[in-house]
C-alpha cells in the first residue's frame, strides 16, 4: 500500500533536487527508497575522498582548522569539554558539536558522504563557551518551546522504591522558557518514549500559571486503568518539575494533567489527541522463554513498514530510520529497493554489480532485506512511461539486470548478513486493477516476466528465493493464483507474498474475524482464518513443498471516514486497534504464513487515518521518517507478540473450539516450549457504535498437560505482562478477553492432535 503513495509523495522534492545537479538515494521509510534531495543548500556537495584516512592517525588541517582523528565509523570518539567534531571525509564531512563523547554513525550525524568510510576527528581547540551559549540560544529561539523537543533524559535518576508503576515526588523544579502552553508533559528518552521494565526514566511537566497553582496527574494504561497519581505544588510562573519513574508493568501509558485553579489540559500534538502524552515499558518475558537460538537469522517473523530518524540532528531521510525503534519493538525485516527503474532509468548497463554500496543502516546485519523489483523503466516499457502495468519490450534485457542484482544481493549476503541462509525478492508490488499500480498487460506476459525475472536472479544467486504475486488482500491472492497457476507460474515463484488485507477497511469495527458478507454465515470465507486456509490450499497446488510464505504488509487503521483531531481517537479506539492488531498478525501466522510485517510505523499522510502504532507529533495529518513520535498501545502490543513468537514455529489453530473463541499454538524452535495464543471475539459487541468493550469475556479450559497431571503455566497478557496460572487434571482455566493471552506450556504432546496444521506448512 505504501510504496506508491510515498513514492509519489516524495518524488517532487527529488525533482526540486535535481534542479540543482544533485540527487541522493535514501530511505524515505521501510517500504520504498526514493531519489530525494536532503536539502537545496546541500545539492553543491563535492565529490567523495579518501580522507579521514582509516590507516592513519596523523592530525589534520579541514577549513582552516587543525583536527585529530579519534574514531572509526560506528565508534565513539572521546574527549574533554565541549568540542566540535568532524564526521565524514576530508571533503564531504559533518561538524556537530558534542560534550565529552559523541557516538561516530551516520544516526547521530547524517551520512555526508555516501558509499565513502568515514571517520570522527576532535578539534584540537575547545569550543569557546560564549560562543557555544550564544549558538544554543540562537537554536532555542527558532526551536518549537514545547518540551517534547527534548531528545534525551535527565541524568542521575534513580527509580522510586516499589512494584507496579510509581513516580517519585519532583526532584527538581527550574524555569522553563516563558513561552509554551500552559502544560505540557512529555518523557524524554532515545526519541522511542519506550522504557526497561524497572529502570528509572523521567516524567517532565512545563506549567505556566500566572499564580501559584497545584498540578495533578494521572497515567493510565491500555485498558483506561488509573497505574499512579499525583499532586504537587507548582509556583506562579513557567516552571519546569521532573519525576523519577520507574515501572514493573509492561505496556502503553497515557499521562493527563490539571491545574486546580488555572486547570487546562495537555494539548494535542501532531496526529495526538489533546489530554495525554505518552509512554510504554517494554516486556522482559526472559524468565518464562528465554533468548531462542536462531540457526538462520531469516528464521526471525516479524517486519515493519516505516521508518523514524530519532537521534539528535537526524531528519527524514539523513540517518539510521530504523534503530532503535525497530530493535526497541523486535522488528527484523524490511523494505530494500533494487527496482529496475530506480537502478537503471535511462539506459541498460548502468547497474554495477560489483560497485554498488549497501545503504549503511542494513550493514550492521541485523535488519534484514526483502528486495524489491516491482516496475520498469521507461525505455523498455511498451508505453514509453516507468511503469508496473507492462512487461518490458526485452524479456531478455530484464533478465541480464536481475542476474546483476543476483550477484551484488549474493555478495551482500556474504559480506554484511553471514547467518542469514537466503537472499528474498519480491517481484511485484500490488498488482490489483483497483490499486495504484495495476497491471493492465496479459496474464500470459505476467507469467513471462516472472520467468524472466527468477531465471535471471537464479543465474549469479544460489541462495535466492523469488517470490510475488504480492495483491493487496488475502482473497485477491487466492484467486489470482487459482488463474496464474494453471499458466505455470508456481515454476517461477520459489515461495509467495502478499499483503494481509481482508475487508474493505481493516479497522478497529472491521476485525480480522469479521464475516465480510453476512450472510454467508456457513462458510465465513470473508473472514481472515478462512481466507488464509484457501490461499495455503493454493500455494500447497502450485508451489514446491515447503515454499515460504510472507506476509510483506498488514495494518489497521482507525474507522472508516475518520480524521485526526483534538478529541478523536480515544482511549477506546486504541485499545481497540492494539488488540485487532494483535489478533491480525497472530492469525497470519497461526494460518500458516512464515512472517508478517507490521504497517505503519508512524502516522503518515494519504491514507485511511491511524495506521501507526506510534503517533507523529509534529504535523496534524501526520508525516513520512518524522522525528518525533510517541506510542499508541498497538505498538506495545507489538513488542509483546514480537518477544512472545518470534523463534517459534506454527502448530496451527486448535481444533474444536466454541464459537467465538479462537486459539493458535506455536513451538519455540529447538524443539521448546508451546505458546498458544488465545482470544475472544463477538462481531455484535465489537463496533464503534457499541464500543469496543474490554468486559467481553469466554471461559476456556485449554489442556496443557497429560490427563491427572497438575502445576502451574505462565501467561502473558497483551503486554507482555506474566503471572502464573494453576492448571488441575491438565487443564488450565481460562477468562478470554478480546486482546490476546499467551499461554505457555512444555507438553508438546497433548498438541499433537489438537490442532490442525496448515495445508503444506513446512516449519522452516
Amino acid at each position: 500500500m505504501s510504496n506508491v503513495r510515498e513514492y509519489r509523495a516524495l518524488r517532487p522534492l527529488a525533482r526540486g533536487c535535481a534542479a540543482h545537479g544533485f540527487a541522493l538515494r535514501v530511505a524515505a521509510s521501510a517500504a520504498a527508497f526514493f531519489l530525494l534531495c536532503m536539502m537545496a543548500s546541500s545539492c553543491s556537495a563535492a565529490g567523495a575522498s579518501a580522507g579521514p584516512d582509516s590507516a592513519s592517525n596523523a592530525d589534520l588541517s579541514v577549513d582552516g582548522r587543525k583536527w585529530r582523528p579519534c574514531a572509526a565509523e560506528y565508534g565513539t570518539c572521546r574527549f574533554s569539554g565541549s568540542r566540535d567534531v568532524l564526521y565524514g571525509t576530508v571533503e564531504q564531512h559533518v561538524i556537530k558539536t558534542f560534550l565529552n563523547s559523541a557516538d561516530c554513525n551516520n544516526g547521530v550525524f547524517g551520512d555526508p558522504a555516501p558509499g565513502v568510510e568515514k571517520r570522527c576527528a576532535v578539534a584540537l581547540t575547545a569550543v569557546d563557551p560564549s560562543t557555544a551559549a550564544k549558538a544554543a540560544a540562537a537554536a532555542s529561539a527558532n526551536k518549537d518551546t514545547t518540551l517534547e523537543s527534548a531528545a534525551t533524559a535527565p541524568t542521575g535518576l534513580k527509580a522510586p522504591p516499589g512494584q507496579g508503576l510509581r513516580c517519585a515526588a519532583p526532584s527538581s523544579q527550574v524555569r522553563a522558557a516563558a513561552n509554551g502552553d500552559l502544560l505540557e508533559a512529555d518523557t524524554p528518552s532515545d526519541g522511542t518514549r519506550l522504557f526497561a521494565a524497572d529502570k528509572p526514566f523521567a516524567l517532565v511537566f512545563t506549567a505556566r500559571p500566572t499564580q501559584n497553582d497545584t498540578l495533578n496527574w494521572q497515567i493510565r494504561d491500555s485498558w483506561n486503568a488509573v497505574r499512579a497519581s499525583g499532586r504537587f505544588p507548582i509556583a506562579a510562573g513557567a516552571t519546569l518539575s521532573t519525576l523519577s519513574c520507574a515501572s514493573s508493568i509492561a505496556g502503553y501509558f497515557a499521562v493527563s494533567a490539571s491545574l486546580e485553579r488555572a486547570h487546562g489540559q495537555l494539548e494535542s500534538r501532531g496526529t495526538r489527541p489533546a489530554g495525554i502524552a505518552t509512554f510504554g515499558v517494554l516486556p522482559d518475558t526472559s524468565a518464562a522463554l528465554p533468548a531462542v537460538r536462531f540457526p538462520y537469522e531469516d528464521l526471525h517473523r516479524f517486519g515493519g513498514q516505516g521508518t523514524a530518524y530519532l537521534a539528535p540532528g537526524q531528519h527524514c531521510c539523513d540517518g539510521d530510520g530504523y534503530r532503535p525503534v525497530y530493535t526497541a519493538l523486535g522488528l527484523s525485516w524490511a523494505n530494500d529497493n533494487r527496482n529496475w527503474y530506480m537502478e537503471e532509468p535511462k539506459n541498460a548497463g548502468t547497474f554495477d554489480p560489483a560497485s554498488k554500496q549497501l545503504l549503511p543502516y542494513f550493514r550492521r546485519g541485523d535488519i534484514m532485506r526483502l528486495i524489491q523489483l516491482d516496475g520498469i523503466p521507461q525505455w523498455v516499457s511498451p508505453n514509453g512511461k516507468e511503469t508496473h502495468s507492462y512487461a518490458p519490450t526485452s524479456l531478455a534485457q530484464m533478465k541480464d539486470y536481475m542476474a546483476k542484482v543476483g550477484a551484488e544481493s549474493n555478495r551482500t549476503r556474504i559480506t554484511y548478513f553471514p547467518k542469514q541462509r537466503d537472499n528474498y525478492y519480491q517481484v511485484t508490488w500490488e498488482p490489483d486493477a483497483d490499486g495504484g499500480l495495476p497491471w493492465r498487460d496479459s496474464d500470459a506476459n505476467f507469467v513471462a516476466m516472472y520467468k524472466a525475472v527468477w531465471e535471471g536472479i537464479h543465474q549469479t544467486d544460489p541462495h535466492a528465493v523469488v517470490m510475488g504475486v504480492t495483491y493487496a488482500s488475502v482473497q485477491a491472492n487466492v484467486e489470482w493464483m487459482r488463474r496464474l497457476g494453471p499458466l505455470g507460474i508456481g515454476r517461477y515463484m520459489d515461495g509467495m507474498t502478499i499483503h494481509g488485507y481482508y475487508d474493505i477497511g481493516t479497522t478497529p469495527s472491521h476485525p480480522p474475524e469479521r464475516v465480510a458478507d453476512p450472510g454467508n454465515q456457513g462458510t465465513v470465507p470473508g473472514a481472515l482464518p478462512a481466507a488464509m486456509r484457501a490461499l495455503r490450499h493454493e500455494l500447497h497446488q502450485y508451489l514446491k513443498p515447503g515454499a515460504p510464505l510472507f506476509v510483506t504488509e498488514t495494518g489497521i487503521s482507525y474507522d472508516i471516514g475518520q480524521a485526526y483531531g483534538k478529541n478523536y481517537p480515544g482511549a477506546d479506539v486504541l485499545y481497540a486497534q492494539a488488540a485487532v492488531v494483535a489478533r491480525t498478525h497472530l492469525i497470519l501466522l497461526g494460518e500458516g504464513a512464515d512472517m508478517t510485517y507490521v504497517f505503519y510505523l508512524a502516522d503518515m499522510p494519504d491514507a485511511a487515518r491511524g495506521y501507526g502504532i506510534f503517533f507523529e507529533l509534529d504535523h496534524p495529518d501526520g508525516a513520512y521518517g518524522p522525528v518525533r513520535i510517541s506510542p499508541k498501545p498497538a505498538a506495545l502490543a507489538v513488542a509483546a507478540m514480537t518477544r512472545i513468537i518470534d523463534g517459534t514455529d506454527t502448530l496451527g489453530p486448535l481444533k474444536g473450539l466454541p464459537k467465538g473463541v479462537y486459539a493458535y499454538a506455536f513451538r519455540r524452535l529447538g524443539g521448546g516450549k508451546i505458546v498458544t495464543a488465545l482470544w475472544t471475539h463477538d462481531n455484535d459487541a465489537w463496533n464503534a457504535k457499541t464500543g469496543f468493550s474490554a468486559s467481553q469475556s469466554a471461559d476456556y479450559r485449554l489442556r496443557v498437560d497429560a490427563p491427572g497431571t497438575s502445576g502451574e503455566v505462565t501467561v502473558f497478557d497483551m503486554m507482555g505482562n506474566p503471572s502464573n496460572l494453576p492448571y488441575r487434571d491438565g487443564v488450565a482455566s481460562l477468562k478470554l478477553s478480546p486482546t490476546p493471552l499467551y499461554v505457555v506450556s512444555a507438553n508438546v504432546g497433548v498438541f499433537k492432535d489438537a490442532v490442525m496444521t496448515p495445508e503444506g506448512y513446512v516449519p522452516r
